[in-house]
């Protein structure tokens, strides 16, 4: 095993990582499965190798029936089945130069609102009401509106995702983007983290504006919506 391997390894398997270590107060569990809470993120987890005991905890913990998104390599049961694929990527930091946004505000639980109207608007990904719980965002406001955010979500030890980045389509080509990543990165690498991302596969222009900050990519997992058996396998 590579030392690059040992230091990455927690991200193969995320929201595993993140609700069993540095975000486990945001956790629901039932023996092996996990999952945030409900109105936190929409992410279930097992572990690489759940087993039968796994996927059973799994479809406890979901409820018959429900839909459950999960991310990582380990193998569907037969008995389940997939509601849709979402190829991603997952970016990491390989020189990415951090840098103070003073122009940036920190967005609080008063924000919401206008942070989930933001979204709504531009789909930068799932974001909940209690999403910001997870990290520090940063905002950037125009004549009072918000126009750009992003902000911290899965937190593994040593590790930070950048998530929720989008902007308002009458601002893009400003730099809000790189500006509000930049802020993060500073602040991430301030606690002695890195920064790292995911993005879905198809979204080409990101993940075009990643790279160039320096961001790599790293994994081209697959996210996974799974209708629970109605009945145990």
């Amino acid at each position: 095993m590579t030392l690059e391997h040992t230091l990455t390894s927690g991200l193969d398997n995320p929201v595993w990582t993140a609700l069993t270590g540095p975000h486990a107060r945001f956790a629901e569990r039932v023996g092996r499965a996990v999952r945030y809470q409900a109105d936190v993120a929409p992410f279930f987890a097992v572990p690489d190798e759940p087993g039968e005991q796994g996927w059973a905890d799994l479809r406890e913990l979901a409820g018959p029936g429900a839909v459950a998104v999960v991310a990582g390599g380990a193998a569907v049961p037969t008995e389940w089945d997939v509601v849709e694929t979402l190829p991603g990527v997952q970016l990491v930091d390989d020189g990415v130069v951090g840098a103070p946004a003073p122009e940036a505000v920190r967005l609080t639980p008063a924000d919401v609102p206008e942070m989930l109207a933001l979204v709504a608007s531009t789909r930068p990904g799932p974001f909940l009401p209690r999403t910001i719980e997870l990290g520090t965002y940063l905002g950037i406001r125009s004549e009072g509106a918000l126009v750009a955010m992003a902000g911290e979500r899965l937190r593994l030890p040593g590790w930070t995702e950048i998530s929720a980045v989008c902007t308002d389509p009458s601002f893009r080509g400003r730099g809000a983007a790189s500006t509000l990543v930049r802020g993060l990165v500073d602040g991430i690498r301030a606690r002695g983290e890195q920064p790292f991302m995911h993005a879905a596969a198809s979204n080409t222009n990101a993940i075009r504006l990643y790279e160039s900050m320096g961001f790599r990519i790293r994994l081209r997992p697959t996210f996974t919506a799974l209708r629970v058996p109605v009945t145990a396998g």
